[in-house]
């Protein structure tokens, strides 16, 4: 009998103050995502309340060049979109990855340092960077979310991302109804889906 191989790694990418708890969709996703056999990565970043860019890029590049050689999925929130898109335009090729979802990514208003994210800021990213590191990227943003890009669609199109438009989802938290997520674990399955709501 042969083991199964499972033809995909995923990786996992938190924001600030999270702590993995078991009621973020995020968790829910990972554990999902297991018992259908998948791979997962899903570190938790030091120091999550007072986060150093270049720590979390540091723990970033070990956890991709965990990922192997099939295809290689990468799923952000909030500040883990920031950590991605300021990774991308100096991830060496065998760092790269296939598709990355950019769940509630963040706008420049939102780094400051009373959200404690200052030097996360993304001013600067555009859309070669995003292309060189990955086949394909993907943004969930919500309409009543303060942290996001304040024109989204003109964000979306700067980076060159597809976008997918949640209606009241807030920050797509567990406060927000985020817990359980099959709109996440769809997409995670099926790419080509766009991603739904709770």
């Amino acid at each position: 009998m042969t083991d199964f191989l499972p033809s995909r790694r995923f990786l996992l990418l938190h924001g600030l103050d999270n702590y993995r708890p078991r009621g973020h969709w995020m968790w829910w996703l990972a554990e999902s995502l297991r018992q259908r056999g998948e791979q997962v990565l899903y570190p938790q970043f030091p120091a999550p309340g007072q986060p150093s860019l270049e720590a979390w890029t540091e723990l970033l590049h070990a956890e991709l060049a965990q990922l192997g050689d099939r295809e290689r999925v990468v799923v952000a929130h909030s500040l883990g979109t920031a950590l991605w898109l300021r990774a991308a335009p100096a991830l060496p090729d065998e760092l790269r990855v296939d598709r990355v979802l950019l769940v509630s990514p963040l706008g420049e208003q939102a780094f400051c340092a009373e959200n404690r994210n200052e030097e996360f800021s993304v001013s600067g990213v555009g859309s070669e960077d995003v292309a060189a590191a990955a086949r394909s990227t993907r943004a969930v943003v919500s309409s009543t979310d303060p942290y996001t890009p304040v024109e989204p669609v003109a964000w979306a199109a700067g980076l060159g991302v597809e976008v997918d438009f949640l209606d009241g989802a807030g920050h797509i938290t567990p406060g927000d109804g985020y817990g359980p997520w099959p709109g996440a674990l769809d997409w995670c399955l099926d790419e080509t889906v766009p991603v739904r709501g709770a």
